[in-house]
């Protein structure tokens, strides 16, 4: 064999050992999961905000707004555990309040020490500050939507939380004594419902607990995690 046989047999190997590393470098690559443009889906603009009712399916953790008998808006809520489940049934939208903390959970706060706690077991020299709940529409007495963590499996003490980026929407489309009917399933599950766009940061590390008790989650909601 010639030295440029030889050069041309090695050149050839290592051509192929590289594309069958690049393969298999492909094959094993994580894929990580597509992220939705945005949190909701929308059909047009309400009008008549008096015309506006809102549907609740607990299956697929979704909340339909409708204005009469159209859809406006679609978005993906988290639910109530087993233990603390969201109420079900016809409700009115009422309460609503930009800048709502907890009055149950929050923290214990001493100079630079906070720790979580409950409000009911607040140990003396402490102060407490709830858990912030923004842009809140209550729906139930203690029970209402609010801005946080969507995760695809029952995560709340029964309220229904909504992405940090469209809560406000929603908290503006949705007018004071709107009829919010919450069951297991709803029509649209079938329908418009199939494609809800679903959160993938739920399980992002919430921001220090130093931030949490500012007001920075009630005045940057949509970039603050919580």
């Amino acid at each position: 064999m010639t030295h440029r046989t030889q050069v041309k047999l090695f050149s050839a190997l290592a051509l192929t050992a590289a594309l069958l590393g690049s393969a298999v470098l492909t094959s094993c690559k994580t894929v990580e999961p597509e992220v939705p443009t945005s949190m909701a889906v929308r059909y047009g603009t309400v009008t008549n905000p008096s015309n506006v009712n809102v549907k609740v399916s607990l299956n697929n953790r979704a909340v339909y707004v409708f204005e009469g008998t159209e859809p406006r808006f679609m978005a993906a809520v988290a639910i109530g555990t087993p233990s603390d489940p969201t109420p079900t049934g016809t409700f009115k939208a009422f309460n609503k309040l930009p800048r709502k903390r907890s009055g149950t959970y929050g923290f214990y706060v001493k100079g630079e020490e906070i720790i979580p706690g409950k409000r009911s077991g607040l140990p003396a020299g402490y102060s407490y500050v709830g858990y912030p709940m923004p842009w809140w529409v209550e729906f139930k007495t203690g029970y209402g939507f609010h801005a946080g963590a969507v995760w695809p499996t029952p995560r709340t003490h029964g309220c229904l939380r909504l992405h940090r980026t469209i809560a406000k929407e929603f908290f503006e489309m949705v007018p004071a004594g709107a009829t919010i009917q919450i069951a297991d399933s709803q029509p649209e599950d079938a329908t418009i419902g199939k494609n809800v766009p679903r959160p993938t940061d739920y399980s992002q590390p919430d921001h220090p607990r130093s931030v949490l008790i500012t007001d920075a989650p009630l005045d940057r909601t949509s970039e603050i995690l919580f």
